[in-house]
């Protein structure tokens, strides 16, 4: 950080997730929105249980493909090393994540299968119980049997375990369960607007005395129901650093690359799951407003402005969420 808190060169910015719904591989063009932002690193939703799950795979051949051909802007990681070079020759790092263990159709084997492919995260429930899980917007069920041999999978190839969107209930299992730090890539503090996608303190304690990150998310509809976007972000940094220590804070704004109608669904069973996964008495029609990745810059002048030391705003822009990730990613054994 320099001393009027903008983003300085030597810093590593780390966005934990960006999501979007998958139409085309070249969606990922906005990404140089997240590089002109000042990030050197952003994780990439490639699908999550509301959508089949052969949509995750499609995503992922598409992406990969796509970045490769474009090599000049960007670097698929597959370690905190390849960030690192990423961000020294100018382009943005990118890997995958998937929101709900329905991606493995039920199958253990998916697991390093979408670890191959560059899925370094993975959720395992996606707001309604699956397979594996509770979700947050559902019975507040624990983990179940498949769901624990899931996690072990994870911790054995190196895939990192996330917690958001699941049931508060299967969030603590989770972290009792997995033998590697747990994150949540993307959740806000329930202490401070009651949504029941946000989690509550002692989610945010466990975490931390697990070794794990909380990324705060921009997303309106989460940080609270009126003020500055930033401020409200401020906020749930604030109230989490106060919990935990800075050292255990992060960011996962949950931009939105693409909102393009799903051209996999009729309209009816659009309308459907949405009830479903989004239920009305929590998602209300106004939108929901999801903050750019512009917004980084605006963060770390926030935080300065607030007093926060320079190793620590470093540590919450990034270096939290890296030293998760270079602790557990693991190289890829043939």
């Amino acid at each position: 950080m320099n001393k009027n808190g903008a983003i300085g060169a030597a810093d590593l910015v780390w966005d934990s997730h960006a999501g979007f719904a998958f139409v085309q591989a070249g969606d990922l063009d906005e990404l140089s929105r997240w590089r002109q932002s000042g990030i050197d690193f952003v994780s990439v939703n490639v699908g999550y249980d509301v959508e089949p799950w052969s949509r995750a795979v499609e995503a992922l051949s598409g992406y990969r493909h796509w970045l490769r051909a474009h090599p000049d802007r960007f670097v698929l990681a597959g370690t905190v090393d390849d960030v690192i070079a990423a961000k020294g020759s100018g382009r943005l790092a990118v890997a995958f994540d998937i929101e709900g263990a329905d991606a493995l159709n039920g199958d253990l084997g998916m697991v390093d299968f979408y670890y191959r492919l560059g899925v370094r995260q993975m959720l395992l429930v996606y707001n309604r119980n699956n397979l594996v899980g509770g979700g947050c917007h559902d019975g507040d069920q624990g983990l179940t049997p498949f769901g624990r041999a899931v996690i072990a999978e994870m911790n054995r190839v190196g895939m990192i375990v996330d917690a958001s969107h699941c049931s508060h209930r299967t969030s603590l299992d989770m972290m009792e369960c997995s033998t590697a730090p747990v994150v949540f890539s993307h959740s806000n503090a329930r202490a401070l607007h009651d949504h029941e996608r946000n989690i509550r303190d002692d989610q945010i304690k466990a975490c931390a005395a697990q070794g794990g990150v909380i990324g705060v998310n921009g997303v309106g509809l989460f940080l609270g129901t009126s003020g500055d976007p930033v401020e409200l972000l401020l906020a749930h940094i604030d109230h989490m650093c106060q919990l935990v220590g800075p050292q255990h804070v992060g960011l996962g704004l949950d931009s939105i690359l693409a909102c393009q109608p799903d051209d996999l669904l009729s309209e009816e069973a659009l309308r459907e799951r949405a009830a479903a996964y989004w239920p009305p008495r929590q998602y209300p029609a106004a939108p929901m407003n999801f903050a750019p990745p512009e917004i980084m810059t605006d963060i770390a002048a926030g935080l300065d402005r607030r007093g926060y030391a320079a190793t620590d705003i470093r540590a919450i822009l990034g270096g939290n969420f890296a030293r998760i990730a270079n602790h557990v990613w693991r190289p890829v054994i043939h």
